[in-house]
């Protein structure tokens, strides 16, 4: 089962680009992950009759959103966290995160995938509270719950990098959004409570990344940072036979990463 994740930055962008097409005829994914679809359902024209289509998209026209396009149907699927109350009381500048199509959960015999888009800090660093004291302990609480009852695949874009080996530049970007302490600490947990990072994993040594700004030709230069990860509990490594990243893929400033599991 080979299983992609990848932030497109605008569904319809990567379509009309004709990205999409070409990256599931070329990579023939089981599962698809998206983060950043920026559509609803009826504003991107899709034509992928192997696949069953899962939608969260943002309350907000153009904005965040995810998907999860999957050729094997899902036993079930719900929207945001098990338990939304860390966020009652909470409330910032830029809303509600929940109304912001960030989460999904899809079960499959074997396990649970999570789909996530995280919040960006922000360059100011204006949403690092929401994310360090509310987004982090509720989504790994919300993992922690789903592995009760079997195991769990993560993925998506979680604007971050998680140590110095996962950015081109980290000695002047520790106090930058997608490098803080704080942020880094939210990946810590996630390892510290069982889940694996895949890519580092089977790649403990490997600078590769997945993101490059728009400036300074980034990407041509390869100045980069990973901050989308595939994770998976611990009873899954058994199962786990490649994680990769797949940077000749185009379409987005990001690019695609992908696991393949063997049950």
């Amino acid at each position: 089962m080979r299983l992609f994740s990848w932030n497109v930055n605008g569904l319809r962008a990567v379509i009309r680009k004709g990205a999409l097409e070409e990256f599931i005829k070329t990579q023939n994914p089981d599962i698809i992950c998206l983060q950043e679809t920026k559509a609803k359902p009826d504003q991107a024209e899709i034509d992928l009759p192997e696949y069953t289509e899962i939608w969260h998209s943002a309350k907000r026209p153009g904005y965040s959103g995810t998907a999860i396009f999957t050729k094997t149907p899902p036993l079930s699927t719900f929207d945001n966290f098990q338990n939304p109350a860390p966020f009652q009381e909470h409330s910032d500048q830029y809303g509600d995160p929940l109304l912001e199509g960030r989460v999904q959960t899809a079960e499959f015999p074997n396990f649970f995938l999570v789909n996530v888009y995280t919040p960006n800090s922000k360059p100011d660093l204006s949403r690092l509270n929401l994310r360090h004291q509310i987004w982090d302990p509720a989504f790994l609480a919300h993992l922690k719950q789903l592995e009760q009852q079997k195991p769990v695949v993560v993925c998506g874009d979680f604007n971050a990098a998680h140590t110095e080996i996962d950015l081109a530049r980290p000695k002047t970007n520790h106090r930058s959004a997608g490098f803080t302490d704080q942020e880094r600490e939210g990946i810590d947990n996630l390892i510290q409570a069982g889940f694996i990072d895949t890519f580092r994993y089977l790649h403990p040594n490997t600078q590769r990344y997945t993101w490059w700004s728009h400036w300074g030709n980034a990407r041509a230069n390869n100045v980069g940072w990973r901050i989308d990860y595939f994770f998976v509990s611990r009873s899954l490594l058994q199962n786990l036979k490649a994680a990769e990243i797949h940077e000749s893929i185009t379409g987005s400033d990001h690019c695609p990463v992908s696991i393949e599991l063997e049950f």
